[in-house]
């Protein structure tokens, strides 16, 4: 691992323009912007490894709007806020007078008078996640420019309907640290494949994040899902191009042996087709809950025809040197653990269960590195003065 020296001479050749923006989609940055997160990230969790504060803010307010529910992003998110310095309030809408009626336009404004960052989930709805944070994102701009707001909050995108951005990087910054750099990626064999689940509905935006990430560093990826369960073409055909622009290559196939031959990694995760959220989404408008239930009975007989994909052992043995990296966002579908049938082989997932939490442990570095990047105006000096605090310390 490199030295805190090290990182620190890397990030400071990073060239960043996160300053008092938001972050929702990671493919509407430029890759340095990506590479500085991943080594700011590095970095604070050396820190906090070796039991050094990266405290950065005196004063200031996080807050946190989950729409779904949430263990890791939100705890990753309350103790990025509390390492950083800022005191954390999460909004719950049906305690606040949203549940009144209270507009959006409102509500942006009243919760960000002493506000630094926002951190906002809303994933369960095709169409509206992102969407309600650029509208959120508009009041604030609003109500800096009529000076209601003395500065400006930053957003950053705990998952909506299109992206997972902290997820994937927190995946991207796994992936660095297991194979030594993000350079060691290029050529490698990453499978992204549908699996199993007893449920419905799950969002699109893991799969979307990983294949609109990881395609911008040359790696070899592979979508694979059974026919029908589809993710946004756009969102499909970004990775297309980003990966030739990388030197990379992107493939999507209907056969999940096909996907995992050869593989370096997988990531088996059930999600529901983009056809079905979009249907979803109409019907939730409308409060159909009969519909939703026929819609459900529908959805949950049709992933049972795909019950064979399964992340097994017989499938793992097919990887290269029948052993790949194991990934997942958790929590996984494990068969006869959590589920009669689901995502992954109660066998496989105990092999890799320590990796994957190893793979989590990235996120509230990550989330920490995007409060950082958004609200210091100097990020590279203010490293500096926290590593040099750091060291000043341990003399």
């Amino acid at each position: 691992m490199p030295s805190l020296a090290e990182n620190l001479k890397a990030f400071q050749a990073l060239k960043t323009d996160l300053f008092e923006k938001d972050f929702l989609l990671t493919w509407d940055h430029p890759e340095a912007e990506i590479r500085a997160i991943i080594t700011l990230a590095d970095t604070l969790k050396t820190l906090h490894k070796q039991g050094k504060s990266f405290r950065a803010f005196d004063t200031g307010l996080a807050i946190s709007i989950f729409r779904d529910n949430s263990t890791r992003t939100r705890f990753s998110f309350a103790s990025a806020a509390n390492a950083m310095g800022l005191g954390l309030s999460d909004l719950d809408e049906q305690k606040s007078q949203v549940a009144h009626g209270e507009t959006v336009r409102e509500t942006a404004n009243m919760i960000s008078f002493l506000t630094e960052v926002i951190g906002i989930r809303d994933d369960m709805f095709l169409g509206e996640g992102h969407t309600y944070m650029k509208e959120v994102g508009d009041a604030l701009t609003d109500g800096a420019s009529q000076g209601v707001l003395h500065r400006r909050p930053s957003i950053v995108n705990l998952q909506c309907d299109v992206d997972h951005p902290t997820q994937s990087m927190a995946d991207l910054a796994w992936l660095k640290a297991h194979f030594g750099s993000l350079e060691a990626l290029r050529g490698k064999k990453l499978a992204m494949t549908w699996a199993y689940s007893p449920s419905y509905g799950k969002p699109l935006s893991v799969p979307q994040g990983i294949i609109g990430l990881m395609t911008r560093f040359g790696m070899d990826v592979r979508l694979a899902h059974p026919k029908g369960y589809d993710l946004i073409p756009e969102v499909v055909a970004l990775a297309g191009k980003q990966a030739a622009a990388s030197g990379g290559k992107f493939s999507v196939s209907n056969r999940m042996d096909e996907a995992f031959q050869g593989a370096d990694i997988v990531y088996p995760k059930s999600w529901a087709p983009y056809h079905v959220m979009e249907r979803r989404t109409q019907l939730l408008k409308k409060s159909d809950q009969p519909g939703l239930k026929e819609l459900e009975k529908e959805c949950l007989a049709n992933n049972a025809r795909h019950m064979d994909w399964e992340c097994t052992r017989a499938r793992m043995d097919t990887t290269a040197h029948k052993s790949a990296l194991y990934m997942h966002c958790l929590p996984a579908d494990i068969t006869d653990v959590s589920c009669q049938a689901g995502e992954v082989s109660a066998e496989v997932f105990e092999q890799y269960r320590i990796p994957t939490y190893h793979e989590a442990s990235y996120k509230p570095f990550v989330i920490s590195a995007l409060m950082f990047l958004t609200r210091l105006k100097d990020p590279g000096a203010k490293l500096e003065q926290i590593i040099q605090r750091a060291q000043n310390l341990s003399l």
